[in-house]
């Protein structure tokens, strides 16, 4: 492999192209070099990092990292408690983000996360071409991909894009080009005295309304829908808690107004200075205009496909997310993947409406693993190991799994740890997989399996479910949940050995 100052890949013909050099670009290079995969990787930007090395604007991220958990560092079960450090097969590249943080708050800065995936590139050997733009893509008369780049062309029968939902994006509204973006916020001291408007309810237009609080004279906080809080819908779903003071400013009267109102029109102030904002409330009340200085649209981002729609990829909401099958290849592209933040167009079953965090960095790194796994199979040929689990073993190994297992944790009613119950090979551990094609599987010719996952019902609870297939019919076994969430106890050992039963001489 090329060394890092070098410039490796150019271009010409690879196995698989990976664009982007983000968290989802690292991971499943990372991964894809594991499985044995041969691929390139290019970037536009100079420098490993993605959107951490611009955003946050206001430098402290909503995920946490616990310098000290429940669990050692090196751990597997650590990652439960760090979501920002990628994962490794090694325990020496493992937690890397908890080592670079300074202490003042679990929520690592800008800067740390940017330095956590800076190290992990570094550490673990990531080749990747920065400096190259991918500009454009056709599809060749074979069914293989022909990017167009900065640097020249480069042909894949496999394309994995890690590039974010990162193109800012803003409504139709009349005026709203008046308006600067979240991506365009300026030093917070210019907004010193000024009367802010900001439009969308989302963590984006909260960490702005947290952020300019000390330094704005009013603040103004719009969207049509209501803010909801990522405590009442238990997942990153809604405002972080971190982001909540200026919702209480305004219910206390604090110079915070937050409003349900959508917006009419964005005008130019009288003198030609400042702006006059048109809102109609959401209630069917009277239209009112407000008169402010500055005006920000929060209203979030598109992904950067460029050319693909016309190639037939199918996007779908205002994010523009591409269509996706479980494992995240394009439902109407074969050969075309997403990984990092894109991937959370591959819905999962959303059960009891609770969504995936597969838009975080701890649930795409995940699904990064799973993806070039299922890539190393089905399109190279090269099989994953299946360790032998002893059969005396199996119920330890599935209340370890639901105790410590992050990625069940991370990934709840998304992703499975999954058992296979081979009568040529015994019991076999199949490793992580999306649960949604587990639960749709209704084929008896394959081995009887156990899936192995925790879900959230919408009401605080956290408790696991096991699922298991045998001869083609599917069984949902849940579990009591446990106010420590320990399932190692003798209570969850019963009810694991009951569902272990039902397998039979399968697990003799």
């Amino acid at each position: 492999m090329a060394e890092l100052s070098e410039r490796p890949f150019p271009p010409g013909d690879y196995p698989v192209v990976v664009v982007g050099s983000g968290p989802g670009a690292l991971q499943v290079s990372y991964s894809l070099r594991r499985s044995g995969v041969a691929h390139a990787v290019i970037s536009a930007d100079d420098a490993p990092g993605g959107m951490f090395r611009r955003w946050p604007f206001f430098q402290r991220l909503l995920s946490w990292t616990k310098p000290y958990a429940p669990t050692e560092r090196v751990s597997r079960g650590y990652e439960r408690y760090d979501w920002n450090s990628l994962v490794p097969d090694d325990d020496a590249d493992r937690a890397i983000q908890a080592g670079l943080m300074d202490g003042s708050s679990y929520f690592p800065s800008r800067p740390e996360m940017q330095a956590s995936l800076e190290t992990f590139a570094g550490r673990t050997g990531i080749a990747i071409r920065f400096g190259c733009r991918w500009e454009g893509t056709r599809r060749l008369d074979d069914g293989r991909f022909e990017l167009t780049t900065s640097d020249g062309l480069y042909t894949t029968g496999t394309l994995v894009l890690a590039v974010g939902v990162a193109e800012p994006w803003r409504p139709d509204s009349p005026g709203m080009e008046l308006a600067a973006h979240y991506a365009d916020t300026r030093p917070v001291e210019t907004y010193a005295d000024r009367r802010v408007f900001i439009i969308g309810k989302q963590n984006s237009g909260f960490e702005l309304a947290s952020g300019l609080l000390p330094w704005a004279r009013r603040i103004i906080v719009a969207s049509p829908s209501p803010a909801k809080l990522s405590v009442n819908t238990h997942s990153l779903v809604g405002i972080r808690a971190r982001y909540v003071q200026p919702y209480e400013d305004h219910a206390l009267g604090g110079g915070v107004a937050v409003l349900d109102a959508s917006i009419d029109a964005i005008e130019r102030g009288p003198d030609g200075s400042g702006f006059i904002v048109r809102t109609r409330p959401s209630d069917g009340g009277p239209a009112a205009a407000f008169e402010v200085d500055e005006v920000i649209a929060a209203t979030g981002f598109v992904t950067p496909l460029l050319d693909l729609p016309d190639l037939g990829v199918a996007t779908f909401g205002q994010s523009r997310l591409p269509a996706q099958t479980p494992y995240w290849e394009s439902a109407s592209v074969p050969g075309i993947f997403f990984a990092g933040t894109i991937g959370q167009g591959s819905k999962g079953l959303r059960k009891h409406g609770i969504p995936s965090n597969s838009g975080a960095v701890h649930g795409a790194r995940y699904n990064a693993r799973c993806l070039a796994a299922h890539v190393a199979r089905t399109r190279f040929g090269i099989e994953p190991a299946r360790p032998s689990i002893p059969s005396a073993d199996l119920a330890g190994f599935v209340a370890a799994e639901l105790t410590r297992g992050p990625e069940v944790w991370n990934q709840k009613a998304y992703l499975a740890r999954v058992v296979a119950f081979d009568p040529g090979a015994g019991i076999r551990d199949d490793g992580i997989v999306p649960l949604a094609p587990f639960v749709d599987d209704t084929d008896d010719s394959g081995p009887d399996a156990l899936a192995i996952t925790l879900e959230a019902d919408g009401t605080g609870a956290v408790y696991p479910v096991l699922y298991s297939r045998i001869e083609g019919r599917l069984t949902e076994h849940p579990i009591d949940p446990h106010p420590l969430l320990d399932y190692e106890t003798e209570s969850a050992r019963q009810a694991i050995e009951g569902v272990l039963a039902g397998f039979g001489a399968g697990i003799r």
